[in-house]
C-alpha cells in the first residue's frame, strides 16, 4: 500500500439505542487503529427508538470523552452515503453471534455495490459482550432495579438516563 499524507478516517454506523459496553469495546479496539473514527448515529423516522438523536448523539460523546480521535454525528440515509459526506472509506461493523455474519455480510455485499471504494472492516465482539442488544439491556433496565446488574451491559454513565427514559415512556 502506498504511503500517503491522507487521513485516515473509519465509520462506525449504528442506531446506538442506547450505546452499549459492546458498541463501546469496538469504538475502543477501532479508534487507534485511524486517525478518526467517527460515529454515525443512524436515524430511521419508521424506527421507534427509545432515545431521541440528540440523546444518542450526548450519550456517545459521554462515554467516549476520552478518545481524541473520536467524534459523533448523526445521519439520515444511507450509511455508504453518510461514510462519502466523512470523506471516509472504511466502514467498522462489529459482529456479535456467529448469527449476525450472514446479515452483515449481504450488507457488505450491498454497500460494495453501491460505494466498491468503500471497504468494511469486521470486528469481533469480545466474548463478555457477544450477547449483549439494545433489546436485551432495555427488557433487564425495565426488570431490575439493581444497578450493578445493568453495569454488565452498558457503561455506568447510561444507566441513569436509560432508567430515565424507559420511565418516561410508560
Amino acid at each position: 500500500m502506498p504511503v500517503t499524507t491522507e487521513s485516515r478516517t473509519a465509520v462506525y454506523t449504528g442506531s446506538f439505542d442506547p450505546v452499549t459496553l459492546g458498541h463501546l469495546h469496538i469504538i475502543q479496539r477501532a479508534a487507534p487503529l485511524f486517525d478518526q473514527l467517527v460515529i454515525g448515529i443512524g436515524i430511521n423516522a419508521e424506527k421507534r427508538s427509545l432515545f431521541a438523536p440528540s440523546q444518542r448523539v450526548d450519550l456517545v460523546r459521554a462515554v467516549t470523552g476520552d478518545l481524541d480521535n473520536v467524534r459523533v454525528e448523526t445521519f439520515e440515509g444511507l450509511a455508504v452515503d453518510f461514510v462519502r459526506s466523512v470523506d471516509a472509506h472504511v466502514m467498522i461493523r462489529g459482529i456479535r453471534p456467529l448469527t449476525d455474519i450472514a446479515g452483515e455480510f449481504t450488507m457488505m455485499m450491498a454497500n460494495h455495490q453501491l460505494d466498491p471504494g468503500i471497504e468494511t472492516l469486521f470486528l469481533m465482539a469480545d466474548e463478555r459482550f457477544a450477547h449483549v442488544s439494545s433489546s436485551l439491556l432495555k427488557q433487564i433496565a425495565a426488570l431490575s432495579d439493581d444497578d450493578e446488574q445493568l453495569a454488565k451491559f452498558v457503561p455506568r454513565q447510561i444507566i441513569q438516563p436509560l432508567r430515565d427514559e424507559l420511565r418516561s415512556k410508560k
